[in-house]
Formats: C-alpha cells, sequence, structure tokens
C-alpha cells in the first residue's frame, strides 16, 4: 500500500492515548516497532516495521509492506466514532 507520509501521521494523530500500546498487545509484537511503523525512530528498540519512505510533497510517499498495524489503528479509530 502506498500512502503520503502525512496522511499516516495524521491517522497516529487521532489515535486515542494508549493506541500504540495497544496495537502492540494485539499483534504481539514491540510497542517501538508500533511506533516505527507511525514514523518514529526507536530502531534500537523496536524491530523494522516494513515501512519504506521516499521524499515528496505532502511529507513524501510511504510504501507498507504489510498493512496489519495500520489496519488495527483504523479499527481503533472506527471504534471511537461509533
Amino acid at each position: 500500500m502506498v500512502i503520503t507520509f502525512n496522511e499516516l501521521r495524521r491517522i497516529k494523530d487521532k489515535l486515542p492515548s494508549g493506541s500504540s500500546k495497544r496495537i502492540a498487545d494485539e499483534l504481539n509484537i514491540d510497542v517501538d516497532t508500533v511506533r516505527n511503523y507511525f514514523g518514529g525512530s526507536h530502531f534500537e528498540a523496536g524491530a523494522p516495521a516494513g515501512v519504506h519512505y521516499e521524499k515528496g510533497p505532502d511529507g513524501g510517499v510511504v510504501t507498507l509492506d504489510d498493512t496489519t498495524i495500520l489496519d488495527a489503528a483504523m479499527r481503533i479509530l472506527n471504534e471511537i466514532k461509533e
């Protein structure tokens, strides 16, 4: 999947407090891996997140190898809309 960096950050910024930990717990991964997925730089602690950045307009383009973390984030956003 391809998304702009700014759109990925907007999704992350809409998430309620504690969502990174919740996603990490649900997916049985390190919380820093979730943070890295959304543009963090905690590479010593978290695993690579399968996210590839290319500079450009609107923060550049992000190619996501796996959308599992994004899907979990979108599920949380849908829960808070209801």
